[in-house]
């Protein structure tokens, strides 16, 4: 049976081992916790960049399938070049293979998303432009505008207590 050109399978190869190495990598380091969420690598859905909680939990939950894809682009990188096939045969293996390595892909960020999702996310901090940070007391200040109890709540500012801006206390419903 005769080979495939020496210059298909290279280039066959150098396209597999271009996704299974940067999947490999991302895996190991998922697996281990050793990836940031401002970095490359890694899954970078909305739900897993929600907190780095999120982040290390999605990314441990899809490393097994990430290791995965990683190993069946590497396998069928060698395998077009060591088989002896065809032109045909070369192109169906790596074309197999870079559907094994999209397909984990997918599934690993599906079920690390899924992860994610199930963290809980950290509260919102008020923000707005006013002088405590966000208590929507306006230009007047902070001075009784909504409790004249003169408690320390939002920033350490008198005149609000913790208990006036829902996003201070735990487990807290809107109202």
């Amino acid at each position: 049976m005769p080979h495939a050109p020496l210059a298909l399978a290279i280039a066959l190869a150098t396209v597999l081992l271009a996704f299974a190495v940067p999947a490999g990598v991302a895996g190991l380091r998922g697996w281990s916790g050793r990836l940031d969420r401002k970095g490359r690598l890694g899954l970078h859905t909305e739900a897993a960049l929600a907190s780095d909680e999120a982040f290390a939990l999605a990314n441990r939950v899809a490393a097994p399938l990430v290791i995965g894809a990683g190993t069946v682009g590497a396998l069928c990188a060698v395998l077009v070049l060591a088989l002896p096939i065809g032109t045909a045969g070369a192109i169906v293996v790596a074309v197999l293979g870079l559907a094994g390595v999209f397909g984990q892909l997918a599934a690993g960020s599906r079920i690390g998303d899924r992860a994610a999702r199930a963290v809980p996310r950290p509260a919102r901090k008020p923000g707005g432009g006013s002088c405590c940070g966000g208590c929507g007391c306006g230009d007047s200040g902070c001075s009784g505008s909504r409790s004249s109890s003169g408690t320390a709540g939002s920033g350490g500012q008198p005149g609000h207590a913790a208990s006036d801006i829902p996003d201070l206390l735990p487990d807290a419903t809107l109202r």
